[in-house]
């Protein structure tokens, strides 16, 4: 296989992988950091050009790592995910996802991304304690990250404002020896 032309697989799941980004990437979040759903829950106000696109594929710096969620069928970018604000010596970081296109939703894409990453921050990072910050109305994503393990911690109230209405912002977080336990009791069920 000729490496110049061979996909790049940081980590990787059963149907998905993850990936640094690729200037090719910049069409994906020129789209979707600009898709009115989108932006409801990312607290994107603004529009994004494509001068902006490509400043978001190159945002790694020291305290954060970003991905691209990439299915492996057809090779396509169908997310983001990332570690941002990580704190190593508190071993704390948070944690963000997003996978915008209603027909990529659904199909287990999240929890392969989801188990993967939090895989990689408490097992190879160390790290003790992953954050996310969870929009109110975003009923689905509050599910999704309690049944992958997620806890409430606290909400900042009125703390989000859209469309002319100000929303709950919830706080969640999971522990390293939380996911741990979960792993395992994943690997003794199957």
């Amino acid at each position: 296989m000729n490496e110049i032309n061979c996909k790049v697989k940081f980590l990787e799941a059963e149907d998905i992988y993850l990936r640094p980004f690729e200037k090719e990437d910049v069409g994906f979040f020129n789209r979707w950091y600009n898709d009115p759903s989108t932006r409801a829950k990312i607290g994107e106000v603004g529009p994004t050009s494509i001068f902006q696109a490509e400043k978001i594929i190159e945002r790694n710096d020291k305290d954060s790592v970003w991905f691209a969620i990439v299915r492996k069928i057809d090779d396509k970018v169908i997310g983001e995910t990332g570690l941002l604000r990580m704190f190593y010596a508190w071993g704390t970081t948070d944690l963000t996802i997003i996978i915008p296109d209603k027909e990529d939703q659904h199909k287990g894409y999240g929890k392969q991304t989801i188990n993967m990453i939090m895989d990689y921050a408490f097992g190879y990072l160390n790290f003790n304690r992953i954050a996310i910050g969870v929009v109110g109305f975003n009923e689905n994503a509050l599910k999704f990250y309690e049944k992958v393990g997620f806890k409430k911690e606290g909400i900042q109230e009125e703390g989000y404002y859209y469309n002319y209405k100000y929303y709950d912002f919830v706080m969640m977080r999971i522990l390293k020896r939380e996911f741990v336990q979960l792993s395992r009791n994943n690997t003794k069920s199957n």
